[in-house]
C-alpha cells in the first residue's frame, strides 16, 4: 500500500494547504533559497525531482499557490502517459476553441509562445506548456487561493479542468 506523502520543511515551517488531494510518495524536502533563478531569470520556486527537493523564494502570501504548483511537478512526472495525453487532449480542445488566458504565469507565457505546429508535433515547447498548465491548474484548485491576477482563463475552461482533475483523483491518490 502506498504511503501518504510527507513534506520536510528545512526552514521555518509553512502551513500546507488544507485542500490538497490525497498524495502518496516519499518525503519531499522544502527549503528556502534567496535569489532563485532559472534560465529565464528570477523564479518563485524550483523543483528538483530526482533529489526530491523544492526550493522556494516567494512572499508568504504566495507560498500556498507556489508550493502546490511545485508539488504537482512531482505528480506530472508520475502521472503516466495515458493521463498526460488525456490532459494534453483537453488543452488541444481549448487551443482549437481559442481559449485565452491561463491559471498562472508559468503556463501563460509558454502558451503565448506556441504555434499550431507545436501541438500537432508534441514539440518540447508544447510538452513544457502542458506540464506548467497542469501544475498551475492544480495550484488554482488546491492552494485555497480563490482570486489572483494570474487566473485569467475563462470560467468554462476552468470548469473543464476541474472536472478532469476530479475524474483523475477519483481513480486514486496522486503519486508524487
Amino acid at each position: 500500500m502506498p504511503c501518504p506523502a510527507r513534506f520536510v520543511f528545512e526552514t521555518t515551517p509553512r502551513r500546507i494547504p488544507k485542500r490538497l488531494p490525497e498524495l502518496t510518495g516519499k518525503a519531499i524536502r522544502v527549503r528556502r533559497k534567496r535569489a532563485l533563478r532559472d534560465i529565464h531569470g528570477p523564479v518563485h520556486a524550483g523543483s528538483f525531482l530526482r533529489e526530491r527537493t523544492i526550493l522556494v523564494n516567494c512572499a508568504s502570501r504566495e507560498f500556498s499557490r507556489v508550493f502546490v504548483h511545485e508539488v504537482f511537478h512531482f505528480a506530472w512526472l508520475r502521472l503516466g502517459n495515458g493521463r498526460r495525453h488525456s490532459y494534453e487532449d483537453l488543452l488541444r480542445r481549448e487551443w482549437s476553441e481559442r481559449a485565452r488566458g491561463e491559471l498562472g504565469w508559468s503556463a501563460e507565457w509558454r502558451k503565448r509562445a506556441l504555434s499550431p505546429r507545436d501541438s500537432e508535433s508534441r514539440s518540447r515547447r508544447w510538452r513544457e506548456y502542458c506540464c506548467e498548465s497542469f501544475c498551475d491548474t492544480a495550484a488554482w484548485l488546491y492552494s485555497g487561493v480563490r482570486r489572483h491576477k494570474e487566473f485569467t482563463l475563462a470560467v468554462r475552461f476552468r470548469n473543464r479542468r476541474r472536472a478532469w482533475f476530479g475524474l483523475v483523483s477519483e481513480r486514486g491518490p496522486f503519486s508524487i
